[in-house]
């Protein structure tokens, strides 16, 4: 192995290091607690080293979301664009079930992401486009609705990413609606499978007037 080989791994084992401290002071702590001195003391290593790999606490947040979540939230929703294009209500109620399943996995470190959001404006930015990208993750979807009404469409993926999620950290983290997943993927269907159909589908929205 040469020495430029063995460098890009070094760099390659301190980013992860950093990464992985940054997350487990996140999950223990919160965002707002956690500086970066807390994150490079963990790892042993300067600031000056942090900042070769990031910009800052807010972009490492960022990158925990990118590199350390074993399925992207993107990837979940080109699962429900799958899903839509099946057409049946049975595909969507297992999408839901899938999506829950998803928060579940990552429940650690979703107080970190919204406490973020409340704190740091500059952040507002990071997670306006990781929104949009779960939209965009849904091109099929996207293309059976007319040109005009296309941000509507993104906007009813967001409002279901958003009762999701809602949902999910009042019932499994807060305990504040006792109501099974498995019954909640039904109700949220009778909601939703309807609301997204695009205009013209079974169940979609009467067009509104003009």
């Amino acid at each position: 192995m040469t020495k430029s080989t063995l460098r890009d791994e070094q760099k390659r084992r301190t980013r992860r290091a950093l990464i992985d401290a940054a997350k487990s002071l996140f999950v223990a702590r919160g965002y707002s607690t956690v500086t970066v001195d807390d994150i490079t003391r963990e790892v042993g290593c300067s600031r000056a080293t942090f900042y070769l790999h990031f910009t800052g606490k807010m972009d490492v947040l960022a990158k925990i979301s990118a590199e350390t979540m074993q399925e992207r939230a993107a990837a979940v929703y080109r699962d429900l664009d799958v899903a839509l294009t099946d057409g049946s209500r049975e595909a969507f109620t297992g999408w839901i079930r899938h999506a829950l399943d998803w928060f579940s996995t990552n429940r650690d470190i979703l107080p970190a992401w919204d406490e973020a959001l409340a704190v740091e404006p500059e952040f507002h930015a990071i997670g306006r486009a990781s929104i949009t990208a779960l939209s965009d993750a849904m091109p099929g979807y996207l293309a059976r609705w007319p040109a005009n009404r296309r941000d509507e469409a993104r906007f009813r993926i967001e409002l279901l990413v958003t009762q999701l999620e809602r949902y999910f950290t009042r019932s499994q983290i807060q305990g504040t609606i006792e109501f099974s997943p498995e019954q909640a993927a039904d109700v949220l269907s009778d909601i939703w499978f309807p609301a997204l159909a695009p205009p013209g589908k079974s169940g979609a929205p009467v067009p509104p007037p003009g």
